[in-house]
């Protein structure tokens, strides 16, 4: 089968890959009918490039058609229609029981102290081969899966694999509501869909990035947006949400970018310096003394009002992060933060779906519609953020 593998860093190709077959009694084959690029697949392309080997497949938004299952995948049957959950958990563990799917115990890759395996995602959470290919074996396919109407435009529901509930959580962890205020530090897919999220619940929303067109969409949609290009530092960051907010700050931020934020010159130095290490040196150094370009986690931070709280959607890997730790605990912030627990979240937001309306404006969130065969090109693209390039929906 055709599937799009990891070659090096900034390299990735298309290439004739062996296909899946069933190795545990709880696993189901999907025959691929979408998947997408996620932000974080540029962490890939770039940054942890030493926990992957070439011929890795990556990609971890997908959906397609149940094509064979094990005996152990429960009244999962061939010929469903399915959203598989970017994170693999088994649903019966204490931290599944807990709604902890993230965390699950059965499938933690302790080798490397981290939690839940997750598709296409290096050898830190399982090396899992990922769903940008024609075909996806999905491990404990008794709870993953989710299943769909029989038929229906596939990207009313593809984003129920990560980007819906990432910016779900995000929401819900930063606890807003009828009147409150949220900042949100990027504005791609996950910045977008929470902005549309927090909007529903009756909140102000100020957006902050500098893409002109994700800074157009999200005004587009309601969102009060500050151009980070135009502001400068981080602290002129905040004080532009403090100046919209009487001074107080918003009472709630989302930091929706993660460890490549712009604005962060030293910690990109240190990063650059990593990734020209051999694998065996830069493994144990993005382990134990990496650095975040973490510039939108400060801004979030520095722009939140005291007892507010901070909700990090953004994926980070370093372990040695500067925070103003004094401003952090005189203020009183709140921090929640964490891979999203797909599956807890999946019934409320197939309740929005399922309305006629496209309330959220999910058909529409892809800039880009593409073969299969043109994802090296689109990971490009994105990386780059070229041609007003938000999201890349790949077709096997």
């Amino acid at each position: 089968m055709k599937a799009l593998t990891w070659q090096g860093k900034g390299n990735v190709s298309v290439e004739e890959v062996p296909e899946p077959r069933i190795e545990q009694p709880t696993d189901a084959i999907v025959e691929v009918t979408s998947t997408a690029i996620c932000g974080s697949d540029l962490h890939l392309y770039q940054v942890l490039g030493p926990y992957l080997r070439a011929g890795d497949v990556l990609g971890h938004e997908t959906m397609g058609v149940v094509r064979e299952v094990g005996p152990g995948t429960g009244d999962l049957k061939v010929g469903d229609r399915v959203v598989v959950p970017f994170n693999i958990s088994c649903g019966q563990c204490w931290m599944c029981s807990r709604g902890l799917f993230a965390q699950c115990e059965t499938t933690q890759v302790r080798q490397f102290g981290k939690g839940a395996s997750l598709f296409g995602y290096t050898e830190l959470y399982g090396s899992v081969p990922g769903g940008q290919a024609e075909l996806l074996r999905v491990p404990q396919a008794q709870f993953g899966p989710v299943r769909l109407p029989e038929s229906g435009h596939d990207e009313r529901y593809l984003y129920l694999s990560d980007v819906l509930p990432t910016a779900w959580q995000a929401v819900e962890y930063a606890d807003v509501g009828e009147g409150d205020t949220l900042a949100v530090f990027g504005l791609g897919p996950i910045g977008q869909m929470s902005a549309r999220i927090a909007l529903r619940k009756g909140a102000r929303v100020i957006g902050v990035d500098l893409v002109p067109e994700r800074l157009a969409l999200a005004a587009k949609w309601g969102v009060e947006v500050l151009d980070q290009s135009e502001l400068g530092k981080v602290d002129h960051v905040a004080e532009a949400v403090l100046e919209l907010t009487g001074g107080r700050g918003a009472d709630a931020t989302i930091d929706a970018v993660g460890m490549e934020a712009h604005g962060s010159p030293v910690a990109q130095a240190a990063v650059a310096a990593v990734g020209v290490l051999p694998d065996a040196l830069a493994k144990p150094a993005i382990d134990k003394l990496s650095v975040d370009r973490a510039a939108a986690l400060i801004a979030a931070i520095k722009a939140v009002r005291r007892g507010g709280t901070v909700s990090v959607s953004g994926v980070y890997g370093g372990e040695v992060e500067p925070l103003p730790m004094m401003e952090m605990f005189d203020r009183g912030i709140s921090m929640r933060m964490g891979q999203c627990h797909v599956k807890r979240w999946t019934d409320d937001i197939l309740a929005v779906l399922e309305q006629d309306e496209d309330v959220l404006g999910v058909e529409s969130l892809a800039t880009h519609r593409l073969p299969l065969s043109e994802a090296p090109a689109a990971y490009e693209m994105f990386q780059k953020k070229e041609d007003g390039c938000i999201k890349v929906v790949l077709k096997p």
